[in-house]
């Protein structure tokens, strides 16, 4: 930086007392923290504008509650000798004192009061009572009565209580934003994605755009050092491109003319001219740039709970404040009355389940992102911290889904005609057996067959036609329901009793029968035995026949399985499975378990697994990154302790407090500061949780899903 920068926001020059702030993932000079805090305000995106506004807010109510404290002190402290004569000596500044306070605590009120009381009247016109409405109780019961005292002449005024619970409720809430920010930035450069330039080569030359202005076809000049902000494949040039952020594989790749390049990719040494393949707002990294700002964004679950909480907890509040009125009023000690019921709508002020909660789960998401685990919301990370039973997919999930064929078993036709056949109708699937099959098929030499009217049919098999014939390849259960039977030559024997059997067939009767083998992951044994240790059920589910899925589940240890089985019969089967235990979670990667994924309580893909499986998903883990799957359950573990621990100590502390509040042993002012103390202490515990990676298996490099593209939550339509 040089003496002629500029502020970002007031262009003034820069000199040497500067402050350098990122804004919208890229960095930004400022002459002072004003313009830092101003320009976020205008420019910034998703969390940093309302932290920004947050920050001024309570800028401006920290100066009006200092005058209020010491205006207050001096009221507590008797500092004005003359304060009870009726003339003379300093009366008059005795008598004004309190309206200057009730004029500064009007005006915070305003500042930091505002939004609470926008909520809970929000909430109210809805029919509903929120923690917002607890905290606008509090403070208005105390601003009301000494408002009252006031006009009474009286110098017992409680402004100061009004000052310290707005104050530190604005406080926590700036915590918990800028938590979220935090959790946000952490995540650049994937979340600067809908904000990249590009450089566009046109007849004129080249112009600078916006990544949503490219369209396909579109020539692009990316030059050594940047990183690629479009999907496309290179047309001149040639560099090395660390993919890392996507692949999570540190070695640099090879781009030369006719190579695909990827968004979110940087770019090396050499300069390339790229042809964009898609719109410059639908790469996959965008759309996961997008997934995340929504996950972050999302209420959890418990909020909703907490809210549901105070709709019954503050009718109670009011009930114990008025039969506190009554109690010591009855006693015939009426300002001692009102002050015992005030401190008890004062200490029920349940900032601690209101914050912690929420902020504990941005963290939670924010930490799990780093690592390449995109969750779908803070509900989700809540339900995984609860889960009890969790089931896998065979192929592709607890297998390497690299199948290699044994053999080729024909009746009634040749190998080759079955071979042309199997490949034919493979092409239209994405499944690994089909992947296999169709990989054994083009060993043979032989020039591929054209299928019409593919169809694929999840769990299965697939059906189509060739030159006009109607053909087949799928399991045996399949054919079985096409109506085909399978002669006896095809029939396995014990021999065949661990590999997995695809049938090919056409005009109605099965030809062939190819004998493929799969072998398991290496980390499978040891997520299940860490899943097992953790006190969770496993089960195995898989349409595979049961002779090769009862192999694989002795091997790795998991005792419940099922074999043959359709995705309707695996949601049936989750479905029971989640009635008798509780929160369970299906682990998939295929097409057959789009149906499954989005039918379990919980469903999670593999990122290598199809578009659809990831689409039904409510957690996706990385590429080959079945082994953070630990890791993700105790980061959810620990979010949930957390969230359990910190309700339980509100809770507690409400429950005390306003025992000693109605006793008329708790002042408004005391029950303030234990009530805003409690909750900072439990943000600043939820601040500095992290989980311990030397108790769980390392997880992938940062964002390796991000090759794994991701569309916007549409769970339930794929159902």
């Amino acid at each position: 930086m040089t003496t002629e920068t500029l502020c970002s926001h007031c262009q003034l020059p820069i000199g040497r007392l500067s402050h350098r702030r990122e804004v919208n993932g890229s960095d930004h000079w400022f002459c002072c923290y004003g313009c830092c805090l101003a320009y976020q305000v205008h420019h910034g995106s998703g969390e940093e504008p309302e932290a920004a506004a947050l920050l001024i807010r309570l800028g401006v109510g920290g100066f009006l509650a200092m005058n209020i404290m010491l205006f207050s002190l001096l009221l507590y402290g008797d500092a004005f000798p003359g304060a009870d004569a009726i003339s003379g000596g300093d009366a008059w500044l005795s008598a004004a004192v309190p309206w200057v306070l009730w004029g500064l605590a009007t005006s915070l009120l305003v500042v930091l009061g505002g939004p609470f009381l926008r909520g809970a009247w929000a909430s109210a016109l809805d029919g509903r009572l929120t923690a917002d409405s607890l905290v606008s109780l509090g403070t208005l019961a105390a601003y009301l009565y000494s408002a009252w005292q006031v006009l009474q002449g009286s110098s017992h005024v409680y402004f100061d209580t009004v000052t310290m619970v707005l104050v530190l409720f604005t406080l926590g809430r700036y915590l918990e934003a800028q938590g979220r920010v935090r959790a946000v930035r952490s995540l650049a450069p994937m979340l600067a994605a809908e904000r990249a330039e590009v450089r566009v080569i046109n007849e004129g030359g080249e112009s600078i755009r916006t990544v949503d202005q490219v369209r396909p076809g579109d020539m692009l000049r990316i030059c050594a050092g940047e990183r690629i902000a479009v999907d496309g494949q290179v047309v001149e040039g040639w560099s090395e491109c660390d993919e890392s952020i996507l692949t999570g594989q540190p070695e640099p790749q090879p781009k030369a003319p006719g190579d695909p390049v990827h968004a979110g990719s940087l770019n090396g040494n050499g300069q390339l001219s790229v042809r964009a393949s898609v719109r410059g707002d639908q790469t996959r990294w965008i759309r996961i740039s997008r997934l995340v700002r929504e996950a972050l964004g999302r209420k959890p679950r418990v909020g909703d709970a907490l809210d549901r909480a105070a709709s019954y907890f503050l009718p109670f509040v009011l009930v114990l404040a008025v039969a506190t009125v009554w109690f010591w009023a009855s006693r015939g000690n009426f300002d001692q009355a009102l002050l015992a019921g005030l401190s008890v709508l004062v200490v029920a002020c349940p900032c601690a389940l209101g914050l912690a909660a929420p902020l504990a789960s941005a963290m939670g998401i924010g930490q799990a992102a780093q690592r390449g685990v995109l969750i779908r919301g803070a509900g989700v990370l809540e339900k995984l911290g609860r889960l009890k039973g969790i089931a896998f997919d065979k192929t592709g999930t607890l297998t390497r889904g690299e199948f290699r064929p044994v053999s080729v078993t024909v009746d009634g036709a040749d190998e080759a005609g079955v071979l042309r056949y199997a490949q034919a109708l493979a092409s239209g699937s994405a499944h690994p057996v089909a992947r296999a099959v169709a990989s054994r098929a083009a060993r043979s030499g032989f020039q591929a067959w054209s299928a019409q009217g593919l169809r694929v049919h999840p769990g299965g098999g697939v059906t189509g036609r060739i030159e006009g014939i109607p053909c087949a390849i799928g399991s045996r259960a399949f054919m079985a329901q096409l109506g085909w039977p399978v002669p006896p030559k095809l029939i396995p024997n014990a021999a065949q009793d661990g590999c997995s059997l695809v049938y090919v067939g056409w005009l109605g009767r099965v030809r062939g029968r190819i004998d493929l083998t799969d072998s398991p992951r290496m980390e499978s044994r040891q997520v299940i035995s860490a899943l097992i240790a953790r006190g969770l059920q496993v089960q195995l589910l898989s349409g595979d026949r049961p002779g090769p899925v009862g192999a694989l589940a002795a091997d790795l240890g998991i005792s419940g399985w099922h074999a043959g089985l359709t995705p309707e019969t695996k949601a049936a089967i989750i479905g029971g499975w989640a009635r008798r235990l509780g929160p369970v979670a299906m682990v998939g990667d295929g097409l057959n378990d789009g149906l499954v994924l989005a039918a379990a309580p919980l469903g999670i893909a593999v990122g290598s697994g199809t578009d659809l499986a990831k689409e039904s998903a409510d957690v996706i883990l990385p590429d080959d990154g079945l082994a953070a799957l630990p890791w993700v359950l105790e980061l959810a573990g620990q979010v949930h302790r957390s969230i359990q621990i910190n309700v339980f100590w509100a809770f507690g502390y409400n429950a005390g407090a306003l025992a000693l509040a109605a006793a008329g042993l708790l002042q408004p002012v005391l029950a303030a500061a234990l009530m805003a103390g409690s909750s900072l202490l439990v943000l600043v515990r939820t601040l500095n949780a992290q989980v311990d990676p030397a108790v769980v298996p390392t997880p992938p490099k940062p964002l390796a899903a991000a090759r794994a593209a991701l569309l916007p939550n549409t769970k339930k339509a794929a159902a």
